[in-house]
């Protein structure tokens, strides 16, 4: 496991599992020969031999001296709505354990978005919140936009549950006395409602991205669009933003190899 200190918070990468999805050059197909050349300089252990794309299924714990906010939910356990196509189930209550997180702890769960592969822990297959203390921070576009499995297994519980806080602009989750700060900001393109953490204090700068961008090559030439972008231009638009305000600092990101990668 990974981690960054910002002041007095920790970041804390969690893998949730690890597994091939679509050929790399089905995912971008607009990416150019130079494009994937400087990807896989970058991240080479996501170019699997047999030409489709390896990737990580990560969350990320932000841990205070008051408690933990977790970033997303993985792919969860067997029928789980990514059981299709992601290998479920994944190790993230193992890895929690290992980190010394019990599900109690966590008092805030950020999802990024509603993809089935970054909601999957949310619940238990009985449907109640795995994280019994902790209200879910999602974009109320997302609510709006999700269908499907993963609104029946995911958010119908949740909110029958009462634990969803629906956000609609950019809002400081936690604010330290010294400053620290964690803060959820609308990321939009990939979803509608798509949205992104941004931990800062002590000097240091940590931005979550959720799926702003998923692969390196989209890292190394942020123009070059994903197929699975509900909309491609204002997901290149964001992606751009949020690296500019990235600057200096670290991307934690849930699907390239490395967790933690500098913005220069």
């Amino acid at each position: 496991m990974s981690t960054r200190s910002v002041g007095r918070l920790s970041v804390v990468a969690l893998r949730d599992a690890r597994g091939p999805f679509v050929a790399w050059e089905v995912g971008f197909p607009a990416a150019t020969p130079r494009e994937w050349a400087l990807a896989r300089a970058f991240d080479a252990d996501a170019f699997g031999p047999d030409g489709r794309w390896l990737l990580d299924f990560r969350a990320f714990a932000i841990m205070s001296p008051s408690g933990v906010t977790l970033v997303d939910a993985g792919i969860g356990p067997v029928g789980a709505p990514a059981e299709g196509w992601a290998p479920v189930p994944g190790a993230l209550p193992d890895v929690l354990a290992a980190t010394g997180i019990d599900p109690s702890d966590v008092d805030t769960v950020v999802l990024t978005h509603l993809h089935a592969d970054h909601c999957g822990w949310a619940v238990t297959p009985a449907g109640e919140p795995l994280f019994p203390n902790a209200r879910y921070v999602v974009h109320r576009e997302e609510l709006a936009w999700v269908n499907g499995a993963v609104a029946s297994y995911v958010v119908k519980p949740l909110r029958a549950a009462g634990v969803l806080s629906p956000v609609a602009a950019e809002t400081v989750l936690l604010t330290l006395p010294t400053g620290e700060k964690v803060t959820v900001v609308p990321t939009p393109g990939h979803t509608p409602g798509h949205q992104s953490v941004l931990v800062e204090g002590g000097g240091a700068r940590v931005v979550v991205t959720g799926d702003v961008l998923v692969h390196a090559v989209q890292l190394v030439s942020p123009g070059v669009a994903y197929v699975y972008e509900e909309d491609p231009v204002l997901a290149r638009e964001t992606r751009q933003r949020l690296l500019a305000r990235a600057a200096g600092g670290e991307l934690a990101t849930p699907h390239l190899t490395e967790p933690f990668v500098r913005v220069r």
